[in-house]
């Protein structure tokens, strides 16, 4: 009698979260996280935004390099479509860490991924954001997100891992839930 031993390979090195967790567990303190991004206006609606450097673990961190993201509004806007707009922006964000949470899960159910991908729509009435009417909220009316995953698991144990995503990402808890928001002006 033989025994097959699953390999699952989703390129989540859990041992890695695990061992975060715990360490985390003992210090609380050091999970306490600042993420930053700056921006700079380029000219009309296009701006060049950046993130770097942010605090974790105690102390400054700092990505292997600075990622920029380009926004801009579309030519039917009356601007000049040089990025994608800052609430495209927002469902990217809210896509990758869903998506990432996704493999993150798999990898700790050893299931499988053969292909993961997302679409994602948000409505939105843009006569609040035009002053055209104060009541039209001048955000999403709604978002709403479509998975496609092929999986070495069953149709309950892939939304299982859709679900504990959702309950584990960040992003779809700041877009879900309210946050706190400061602006000050120098």
């Amino acid at each position: 009698m033989s025994t097959t031993e699953k390999s699952v390979d989703n390129g989540v090195n859990v041992e890695a979260l695990l061992g975060a967790r715990e360490a985390l567990t003992e210090a609380p303190e050091a999970a306490k996280f600042t993420w930053r991004a700056s921006c700079k206006w380029v000219n009309g609606t296009h701006s060049q935004s950046s993130c770097k450097g942010f605090f974790g673990l105690g102390e400054e961190q700092s990505h292997k390099t600075t990622f920029t993201f380009e926004a801009d509004h579309p030519e039917i806007f009356a601007s000049e479509d040089n990025g994608a707009t800052p609430v495209e922006l927002v469902l990217a964000g809210l896509a990758s860490c869903l998506t990432a949470g996704v493999a993150a899960v798999a990898q700790m159910r050893e299931i499988q991924l053969n292909s993961v991908s997302a679409t994602l729509e948000g409505g939105m009435d843009i006569q609040g954001i035009l002053g055209i009417d104060s009541d039209v909220r001048n955000g999403f009316d709604g978002i709403k997100i479509h998975y496609d995953i092929d999986a070495d698991a069953s149709k309950e144990d892939i939304e299982a891992l859709v679900a504990q995503s959702q309950k584990r990402s960040a992003v779809f808890d700041i877009v879900t839930n309210p946050t706190n928001v400061t602006v000050e002006v120098n």
